[in-house]
């Protein structure tokens, strides 16, 4: 038989130890990873990212769900009953600081792991329900999205803006997009809140088949939110985002985030954060928003909320931050 030189046996065997296949000796990780609903742009999203993880980590196995959204996702992370989610800049912040829905609970262990794309707030109402403008809902009957989401503080915080009162001055439906879409076709509803990036099915489908449209908010109502509420940033949804959407669209938007808590070991988050940035490429597939997403948009305009330390090291080494 022949012999293996002695140099060539260490040499491989140093190889196997420092490559990602080493991976599988390392104790099985699941990470729950709570996204939206399923007809928005997170969904999908977050089932691309997690097999992505579990195609490229041995070690991980990353399950993702459907969920209410944001609120709901940092209430999760909190309790530990998921390991990463999505939340938008500004209830992140919220919860950070124990603000507004987290008034007296704050939230200090929250960490970033990725900025990714700006989130705009598009508004949909009934063609045939006379609204042209925010103001127009009042005594409307509008789903602000679902119990738990992210959607009903921001529609809290426009409403207010735009001088109605909140939920008051509206007959408000609370609910998802499946069945606001649904309470839209049958006339049941005047409009409803959605935040996704663009394009988004459940606007699509609104446009499709409820008769619907976008609502503009005018120059001035959007100054006035972003002066008082510096995370958001004026967006504009360009014509032809949508079928039967033939105008440019005015609104806010803020920064969707990749979040995680600082209890989620160091070197795990640093291997998440590095497959993930390494497969940008392949997110597209998953939603056509990350597209718009480069690695330097991911430690950019984060309202101020930290890194977690395994994704700073990344950053570090590939010199977003210094």
């Amino acid at each position: 038989m022949r012999r293996i030189p002695l140099l060539t046996v260490i040499s491989l065997l140093l190889a196997l130890a420092a490559s990602p296949a080493s991976a599988g000796e390392r104790a099985r990780v699941n990470l729950s990873f709570p996204t939206a609903a399923t007809t928005g742009a997170i969904y999908p999203l977050g089932a691309g990212i997690s097999n992505i993880w579990n195609s490229k980590l041995g070690y991980v196995n990353a399950r993702v769900q459907a969920s209410n959204g944001g609120l709901q996702n940092l209430n999760l992370l909190r309790a530990k009953e998921a390991q990463v989610s999505f939340a938008v800049s500004s209830i992140a912040y919220e919860a950070l600081h124990g603000q507004n829905t987290f008034e007296g609970r704050p939230y200090p262990n929250l960490r970033v792991l990725a900025g990714l794309y700006y989130n705009p707030n598009q508004v949909m109402a009934r063609k045939d329900s006379g609204v042209n403008s925010l103001a127009d809902f009042k005594g409307k009957r509008f789903s602000p999205g679902a119990v738990g989401g992210t959607s009903d503080g921001e529609a809290k915080i426009h409403f207010m803006a735009a001088g109605l009162k909140y939920p008051e001055d509206l007959r408000t439906e609370r609910m998802g997009f499946t069945e606001s879409i649904d309470l839209m076709r049958n006339k049941q509803l005047d409009g409803a809140w959605v935040m996704a990036g663009t394009p988004t099915a459940a606007v699509t489908e609104m446009y499709a088949t409820a008769n619907a449209k976008l609502i503009s908010l005018d120059d001035a109502l959007v100054e006035k939110i972003i002066a008082q509420y510096p995370w958001y940033s004026k967006f504009t949804i360009p014509a032809g985002v949508y079928d039967g959407q033939d105008a440019p669209v005015a609104t806010t938007a803020v920064k969707m985030l990749l979040l995680t808590d600082s209890a989620l070991p160091d070197d795990l988050v640093y291997d998440l954060t590095k497959t993930f940035w390494e497969n940008l490429d392949e997110m597209s597939k998953a939603h056509s928003v990350m597209k718009t997403v480069t690695p330097d948009m991911a430690v950019k305009d984060l309202s101020g909320l930290p890194l977690h330390p395994g994704a700073e090291k990344y950053y570090r080494e590939t010199g977003l931050i210094r």
